[in-house]
């Protein structure tokens, strides 16, 4: 169990951040343990997975990403341990490939949304947000990017790193003055920690303030998302869980002594109306918020069985 406890405590702490990177580490993790699992019962064996698993999905409970990795690489075959064994690599392998692809992708077509001249907005830090950006850079059109901090965590500070190191022009602006410079902003771009069946988006804190200050100002907000980040589940009507993190990540427990009577909450995340959603683009195509169930009747049917639907 080190590999997964290991890989466990990095997504819980962050040190493993953002949803396909959250999904590709779980994948791998229950691949390194089942190749390290030293038993010829297939009983104990499916126990030792099953246990692995539990304790991965603790993690995270926002980023839907997670739950459907797990599922797609526990849902092996096999009648003997070397062959439920083979067949756990096999689907972990899979799946890291699919969504590596699945980043790029998405780049492509999003970049084709993306005028010459272009100031892009986006907000905290998400693999397939920055892939569209630097596509569309890469093809040679003129533009600049304004990034958010993303506090507590600073997440926007990896991609300001990365666009600047693709060479992008980019501003780096506090959470609260995203609405002062959506005047002046042509497109806005965001990632996704989960989409719920009638298209609604589930991403890092502050992004609904984006995306009202977008739908005010007429600019169209474009989510970045992979289809393992649908939620199949919310077709029974389950909420997606908005995760509540530590109070330390905003203010110290010793300051917080000297503050007898304030409390400080912590979400992560926060939900962003389909209305306020031009298009979702996916490894498989851009679609309306609309379309978010055929997203997940089309490519997450194998999770739909199990729900029994």
């Amino acid at each position: 169990m080190q590999s997964v406890l290991k890989t466990a405590k990095k997504i819980r702490t962050m040190e493993i951040r953002g949803a396909g990177a959250i999904a590709r580490a779980a994948a791998s993790a229950l691949k390194e343990h089942a190749l390290s699992t030293k038993t010829d019962s297939l009983s104990e064996f499916n126990k030792e997975m099953k246990k692995a698993a539990q304790t991965l999905l603790k993690t995270r409970p926002t980023a839907v990403s997670l739950p459907n990795a797990i599922r797609f690489v526990t849902r092996y075959q096999g009648d003997t341990v070397e062959k439920a064994r083979k067949s756990i690599v096999s689907s972990a392998d899979e799946f890291i490939k699919r969504s590596e692809k699945a980043v790029e992708q998405i780049g492509k077509i999003g970049a084709k949304r993306i005028r010459d001249g272009d100031l892009i907005m986006t907000h905290c830090h998400s693999a397939a947000a920055v892939s569209i950006i630097t596509t569309a850079f890469k093809q040679g059109k003129n533009i600049r990017v304004i990034a958010t901090e993303s506090r507590p965590m600073m997440q926007g500070h990896i991609t300001v790193q990365q666009l600047s190191d693709a060479g992008i022009p980019t501003t780096l602006v506090v959470d609260s003055a995203m609405r002062y410079y959506m005047q002046d902003v042509d497109l806005a771009i965001v990632g996704a920690d989960a989409i719920g069946v009638n298209g609604c988006l589930v991403n890092k804190i502050g992004t609904s303030q984006l995306a009202l200050a977008a739908h005010e100002a007429r600019v169209n907000l474009l989510v970045a998302a992979e289809t393992f980040k649908f939620s199949p589940r919310t077709i029974f009507g389950e909420l997606i869980e908005i995760e509540e993190r530590s109070p330390d990540e905003v203010l110290s427990a010793q300051k917080r002594k000297s503050l007898k009577n304030v409390t400080v909450r912590n979400p992560a995340f926060d939900v962003t109306p389909p209305e306020y959603i031009d298009l979702i683009c996916t490894e498989v195509g851009a679609i309306p918020p609309e379309m978010a169930y055929i997203i997940i009747r089309d490519y997450l049917g194998w999770e739909l069985e199990e729900l029994g639907i």
